[in-house]
């Protein structure tokens, strides 16, 4: 069985999909690679590394997509908006597509990747167990991000994070305040720790108080209960208006007080709540940051504009999105590993066995005999449910 390994074609996008490290890994399953020429070099890894460890070296995109059996891919059609539809023609049925196809997106996009009669697999709905952890894409991207995050932040504040004792006298340690704790936001506690800053973190879920704790930063506290904080995947749920509006009255004062602030709060499916306002911002010291981990979903603060760095009342707003791009070798290997793991627990005997009954195939199974057969999806889409059997192909 053939896997495809195209380069990636989103504008910036500087990961790939599999890494030459986890080839043999595949060869022992029965999967061959083949590679389009230089879908690895943005990432550090040269034709000749793949090519080294078994895979054959194409030199088209098309060539990629003929051959193959299953294609991955980090962004496919659907999570890539710019380019992504110029691989719709050369889909067909009975291959397999894994990758991020942000399935909760728009519904004409996965109808369109439905209509190619490809068999897809969105690693966005890898679900929360203990035996999928090492698939969790997800996850591995959102710690990456998080770490950038802090690290643009520092690169961005006029101050230096850690407390010095100098012949010049003491320098007194940056602040920072995480909003919303889920991988991101503990990434980015760790990391601003690590860099010497004073961290504090709030999140809406109960359990999150535990974790901040743990990593020696300090949990922000406000005097409002969410209600149903917490879904059965371990996300926060969506919450009224007047939740939101009480929260960012309360959050004022922590904001004030840090002069970096990052944001990472995201509901599954949703625009992202605005927890941080124009006035939160205005009352921030001068050469403040603000990183936006939010701001492709609409950002947590009110004025991120997403793909941009602006400057407002003195305070520098990042709203750079895809961060996990900007460390592409490590990004690639974590990526390449995660989808490893999947695809040995999907092809058995040289072929792509679905298995219904197996919880990982079923929750990211996204589209199948020329239908969006996803439960969740066509629920969130407000689909009619399908039948167990067209769900199952």
């Amino acid at each position: 069985m053939i896997i495809g390994v195209p380069r990636e074609s989103y504008p910036g996008e500087r990961r790939v999909a599999l890494v030459p490290l986890v080839l043999a890994t595949l060869a022992k399953a029965g999967l061959q690679a083949v590679v389009e020429a230089g879908a690895g070099v943005a990432a550090g890894y040269p034709d000749s590394e793949y090519a080294e460890k078994g895979a054959k070296i194409l030199s088209t995109r098309e060539e990629v997509f003929a051959q193959a059996d299953i294609i991955t891919q980090v962004l496919c059609y659907g999570a890539n908006d710019r380019t992504g539809a110029a691989d719709l023609p050369l889909l067909r049925r009975q291959q397999t597509m894994v990758g991020f196809l942000r399935p909760f997106g728009a519904q004409h996009v996965l109808q369109e990747i439905a209509a190619t009669g490809v068999t897809s697999f969105s690693v966005e709905l890898v679900p929360r167990t203990t035996r999928a952890q090492s698939m969790d894409a997800l996850s591995s991207m959102a710690t990456l991000s998080g770490y950038k995050a802090v690290v643009l932040a520092a690169e961005t504040l006029p101050r230096i994070f850690p407390m010095l004792t100098t012949a010049a006298g003491t320098i007194t340690p940056a602040r920072v305040l995480i909003i919303g704790v889920g991988v991101s936001g503990l990434q980015a506690i760790a990391t601003a720790r690590r860099l010497g800053a004073v961290a504090s973190a709030y999140d809406v879920r109960p359990a999150a108080k535990e974790q901040v704790l743990s990593l020696g930063a300090r949990f922000v506290e406000l005097p409002i209960e969410a209600k149903d904080a917490e879904d059965a995947r371990g996300y926060a749920t969506a919450q009224g208006e007047d939740f939101y509006r009480k929260q960012r009255e309360l959050l004022g004062d922590a904001v004030a007080a840090n002069e970096v602030v990052i944001t990472a709060a995201v509901v599954p499916g949703k625009k992202a709540p605005v927890l941080v306002t124009k006035e939160m911002v205005a009352r921030m010291a001068p050469g403040s940051v603000i990183v936006d981990l939010a701001s492709e979903r609409g950002g947590n603060c009110e004025l991120t504009r997403c793909g941009e760095i602006i400057v407002e009342h003195g305070v520098t707003l990042i709203g750079l999105h895809n961060l996990a791009s900007s460390v592409p070798f490590h990004a690639s290997q974590m990526y390449a590993r995660n989808l490893t793991a999947f695809l040995l627990g999907l092809v058995k005997d040289g072929k792509v066995q679905f298995n219904p009954e197996d919880e990982i195939h079923r929750e990211t199974l996204l589209t199948r005999g020329g239908e969006i057969v996803n439960p969740r999806v066509r629920e969130f889409l407000q689909l009619p449910a399908l039948s167990a059997a067209r769900q199952g192909g």
